[in-house]
């Protein structure tokens, strides 16, 4: 099969050689190798690239941890630095679609923007202190939530439909423990105004939940439920530490869960994420930059939900594909653009390697690509019709370069760490 594109659409579908004599500026040969939807990743921050490699053997997320470079630290440059090489990873690996929430979340819009990619994009809103933090320490910071929620809404008057509307714009509270109440309502109250996404963690550790209960004497979830944030613009990552009747909440509320396996299972956990599809909520995969490969996200989540499932065949393939692809684009509003390959979506697509030795014998598709597929298969990747990864290298930026400035950001925020 051929697919045609024109105007940054899929304009024709059909056998390759019905197409092979039309008009085109260009032909990419795909023969031998899988076509597939560009893959959507539903949560990452993109400048804690700094810390993957380290931080999974001492502490679940960098915030909460010390002796780890911290957010806090970075500038405009370092954070533009480290995105670039984050997305580059993503994007290398057969992402079109992206989230990415952080400090410093202009720099972010600035990386995405250079890449082309198709970027949902929020600032880190918090008002507890991130040095105390980083020290076990909840301490209210009301000023910090004035300068990281003006940055959030600096990031939507500036960047919200840019790039030809590539670039959509969020509001990103980080999490229940590390947010006001009054904060929250806030930005709830703006969310309701405006129609768009809230998107935060939830039930990401036993810390959360035990800090809830003495903050608010109550649950992550029926807080949030409670600031009027719990509906179906809400993208919540992680909810691994939930109990049965907080799973029926947030089925019941249509929440779009953002599922990261591979950091979960860093730590030792897993999110009940075969009772939350039952309840009703809408399953996603993402990467949350522990790595950008999205294949392995996908096995992943086959292993951990038949693991704490105990169940050896709970989902399948096409299952998890479609948490990866769909159901990403469900979560973010543009189910009818992109995560299928159909005439009159956006052209985003992903070729992998025809000449890759483990992507072979194929029988289902599904099953090689979420079985065996790797990021380091993809040899083509298209967004919104431009080429941004040709023959496994990026079109819009040196490599080296990313890379080079990436590790020299990496080597002094690490030796500053190391000093602390």
């Amino acid at each position: 099969m051929a697919v045609a594109i024109c105007g940054g659409a899929v304009k024709r579908i059909a056998p390759a050689g019905e197409l092979r004599h039309s008009l085109a500026d260009r032909r990419i040969d795909g023969r031998g190798g899988l076509l597939m939807p560009g893959l959507v990743n539903t949560h990452n921050h993109s400048p804690l690239m700094i810390v993957r490699g380290m931080v999974e053997d001492i502490g679940f997320a960098p915030a909460y941890t010390k002796g780890v470079p911290q957010g806090h630290w970075l500038s405009d440059e370092e954070t533009l630095a480290l995105s670039r090489l984050g997305l580059l990873e993503m994007i290398r690996f057969g992402c079109t679609s992206i989230v990415d929430y952080y400090r410093k979340p202009l720099a972010l819009a600035q990386a995405a923007n250079e890449a082309g990619i198709r970027a949902f994009l929020g600032g880190r809103v918090m008002d507890v202190d991130t040095a105390a933090l980083a020290e076990g320490r909840f301490q209210h910071d009301p000023a910090l939530g004035e300068a990281t929620l003006a940055d959030n809404l600096k990031l939507i008057a500036e960047w919200d439909g840019a790039n030809n509307g590539l670039i959509r714009c969020f509001y990103g509270p980080h999490a229940p423990d590390t947010v006001s109440r009054e904060l929250y309502r806030t930005i709830a109250a703006m969310a309701e105004k405006d129609g768009r996404q809230i998107h935060t963690h939830l039930a990401q550790s036993r810390m959360e939940v035990a800090h809830m209960q003495a903050r608010e004497g109550m649950r992550s979830s029926d807080f949030l439920e409670d600031v009027g944030v719990l509906n179906d613009r809400l993208v919540a990552a992680h909810c691994i530490f939930l109990e049965e009747d907080e799973i029926g909440k947030l089925g019941r509320a249509g929440v779009q869960v953002a599922h990261a396996p591979i950091g979960n299972a860093s730590f030792g956990a897993a999110a009940p994420i075969a009772a939350l599809a039952e309840a009703g909520a809408n399953i996603t995969l993402c990467t949350d930059t522990k790595s950008g490969d999205m294949f392995e996200a996908m096995r992943m989540a086959l292993a951990s939900a038949r693991l704490r499932a105990k169940e050896t065949f709970v989902f399948d393939a096409a299952t998890v594909f479609g948490w990866a692809t769909t159901g990403g684009a469900r979560a973010l509003g543009v189910e009818d653009k992109v995560g299928r390959i159909e005439i009159g979506n956006r052209a985003d697509l992903t070729l992998l390697d025809s000449r890759a030795p483990n992507l072979y014998p194929v029988v289902d598709g599904f099953g090689v690509i979420a079985h065996l597929g790797s990021g380091a298969n993809v040899r083509t990747v298209i967004c919104d019709g431009n080429v941004l990864i040709d023959d496994g290298r990026a079109t819009w930026a040196d490599e080296d370069e990313i890379i080079a400035t990436a590790q020299a950001v990496a080597d002094r925020l690490w030796q500053r760490a190391r000093a602390a």
